[in-house]
């Protein structure tokens, strides 16, 4: 069994049919797993580039983030986030986030079942393996695929997002978090120190999708607008000591598969579908991929047995 795409959808089907038996290889063209779940080290510090935070509704996923949390690997951050719209300022509660302090990407290291292989898939052909599963945005499943719609499928767009970190001499700002709503530029700001829980004074901002759009070719030519909207939106007074944008091209789906929680088409065998697109729940999000990454893992598991 070959699982292409090592986040976290990946990374739970795979335990899945590790856990049955089931011979697996996971293929991440990347050096390191994580996928949108991303964590890379900015100015000597992990730094969530990627998923900002992890919610949990699923009591499967709940017992999950009780065992990372019992093994250090998640702590809860934060239910209560800011919301910015023009003319108005909330605080609003809601679901508890949680965290992770070696960053989110360690929540996937913990769920492969062995090293995952450093390759970039190109075609199926390439592979010998019995079945393989695609675990990775739509547009990305569609280039290796192609048409689906014979198997009663159809792609989901996905929209792009581009991810700024921001560093500051001091922390000015008493928020956690704040989602923005109406804006032409962001639609997230998160305090990174306080969502690792070491305090360091760094900021990320999440762009809006058209903003994204415009600069996917140059990311940091977007370093300064954003800059110039963090500090509009939190009332600072200073500019960043530092600035490093990310670029996320296929970051969130625009919609979901449905009641569908994966999919499996046939071809010379069987080819399996996973990610936070195939969401029965409504809602992308974490908890979305990782259960669509093991649903389809059981099934599988239960063919190949």
């Amino acid at each position: 069994m070959a699982v292409i795409g090592g986040g976290i959808s990946g990374a739970a089907c795979a335990n899945v049919l590790a856990a049955a038996g089931v011979s697996v290889d996971v293929l991440e063209r990347g050096r390191a797993p994580g996928g949108r779940m991303a964590s890379p080290e900015v100015r000597g510090r992990r730094v969530h580039l990627g998923a900002a935070y992890v919610t949990a509704k699923d009591p499967d996923f709940a017992a999950l983030l009780d065992g990372w949390a019992s093994h250090g690997l998640v702590r809860e951050w934060t239910d209560t986030f800011d919301v910015l719209s023009p003319g108005s300022h909330e605080r609003k509660s809601g679901p508890p986030r949680w965290a992770a302090p070696g960053g989110l990407r360690s929540l996937v290291r913990d769920l492969l079942p062995a090293p995952q292989l450093e390759r970039e898939v190109t075609e199926l052909g390439e592979l010998d393996h019995d079945a393989i599963v695609l675990a990775m945005p739509d547009p990305q499943a569609a280039r290796l695929l192609g048409d689906v719609e014979a198997d009663g499928v159809e792609w989901v767009t996905f929209e792009p997002v581009i991810a700024v970190a921001l560093g500051y001499e001091r922390r000015s700002w008493s928020m956690d978090a704040a989602f923005v709503n109406d804006d032409p530029e962001l639609t997230l700001i998160a305090d990174d120190g306080s969502r690792r829980g070491d305090g360091a004074s760094v900021l990320v901002a999440h762009t809006t999708s058209e903003l994204a759009a415009a600069h996917l070719g140059d990311p940091s030519g977007v370093e300064r607008p954003v800059a110039d909207a963090v500090a509009r939106l939190l009332g600072l007074d200073m500019s960043p000591a530092w600035t490093q944008a990310h670029r996320w091209t296929f970051a969130k789906p625009a919609g979901t598969h449905g009641g569908a929680p994966f999919g499996l088409v046939e071809r010379d065998r069987p080819v399996g579908l996973c990610t936070d697109s195939w969401c029965p729940e409504g809602s992308p999000r974490v908890e979305s991929a990782w259960l669509s990454g093991r649903r389809l893992g059981i099934e599988l598991a239960q063919r190949l047995a």
